[in-house]
């Protein structure tokens, strides 16, 4: 049987080429993800401790923010990486406050450079970065003379599970 004109041409519009794909354009679109996602996968701070603090575990949902730390080993306080006082002074030592502590702490606040409101506010918090196996006496010292420096907002470092 002999085809009409309409049929050949039927035939020949339902014969299209299939859909490409325009991977230039794809390859875009992936480039720019893995860019925003590197740029943005450090959100979070991440405090190391030093190796002789081996901090408690928790299940602390909270990100910890960028404030004063002070680490407190087995046998020595460091207040932002300058060693103040040992463990050994502080437990021979019958006052709550430990005026080491307490003026380099005094003298931390007040360098704070620009009074803005969100720098008094960051001025008055510390992190208190503990080793586990520090008596509890040694920590309630330094909390004292951390609130006698003018740090009202204390945080103690854990480690998240």
């Amino acid at each position: 049987m002999k085809n009409s004109r309409r049929v050949k041409r039927m035939e020949r519009s339902s014969r299209k080429l299939a859909a490409t794909l325009s991977l230039t354009s794809l390859m875009d679109v992936f480039t720019i993800l893995v860019l925003y996602l590197l740029v943005n996968q450090s959100s979070g701070t991440v405090l190391d401790p030093p190796k002789d603090v081996k901090l408690p575990d928790s299940i602390v949902e909270t990100q910890p923010r960028e404030t004063l730390l002070v680490s407190v080993s087995d046998e020595q306080v460091v207040v932002d990486g300058v060693l103040t006082a040992t463990v050994q002074e502080i437990l021979a030592n019958q006052d709550d406050v430990i005026v080491p502590i307490r003026d380099r702490m005094a003298q931390k606040k007040e360098s704070t450079l620009s009074k803005t409101e969100q720098a008094i506010d960051q001025s008055t918090e510390v992190t208190i970065m503990a080793n586990k196996a520090v008596h509890f006496k040694v920590l309630k010292r330094v909390m004292t003379s951390c609130t006698a420096a003018g740090f009202t907002k204390i945080s103690l470092a854990v480690n998240q599970k």
